[in-house]
């Protein structure tokens, strides 16, 4: 059995300190690919992506979060920020979410490094909604909900991925709890 997906897998870890270098257009293309190919709820792909590469607005989109949570912002290369229109499903924040899922994971395969920022539900530095700050900052429409914000960076050092080992099979349950 070919594992080199799990492999992938266990590679994917966050990454926070960026080195500076820039983010191949070829691999940030890719990882807008593999976000663009995401399965959603009756094939609607209620989602929209805005492209960040702008360092001021890098900087200004690290306060988006109460208690630093995206301060990586300010050292990143690139964001992509995961928007999704509720008006057109209501399973939208799932589907935004494996939009995420799937960049961060290509993002990982490429070797870009890449933080999900949550953004739906939280609060920001200036007291206002992660979303609500966001929203004024990139002017997207009204009927667009914010999901997350990922970073893209080149990685300043490589984490060690996880292993198979760590696994919590405990948490599985075959047939009934």
């Amino acid at each position: 059995m070919d594992n080199t997906m799990l492999e992938k897998m266990c590679a994917r870890r966050s990454v926070r300190n960026y080195s500076g270098e820039p983010v191949p257009m070829e691999a940030l293309n890719a990882i807008l690919e593999a976000g663009l190919l995401s399965p959603s709820g009756r094939a609607v792909r209620p989602w929209e992506m805005i492209v960040i590469r702008d360092k001021k607005m890098l900087i200004e989109l690290s306060s988006c979060r109460m208690g630093g949570a995206a301060r990586m912002l300010a050292g990143a290369d690139a964001a992509i920020v995961v928007v999704g229109n509720e008006e057109q499903s209501d399973v939208w924040t799932e589907d935004c979410s494996i939009v995420m899922s799937n960049m961060h994971l290509m993002a990982s395969a490429l070797g870009v490094g890449s933080c999900w920022i949550q953004g739906r539900l939280r609060e920001a530095m200036d007291g206002d909604t992660t979303e609500g700050f966001v929203q004024k900052l990139l002017r997207f429409p009204s009927e667009y909900r914010l999901e997350a914000i990922l970073s893209l960076g080149m990685p300043e050092s490589a984490p060690a991925p996880h292993s198979l080992e760590e696994l919590r099979f405990d948490k599985i349950h075959i047939g009934k709890w």
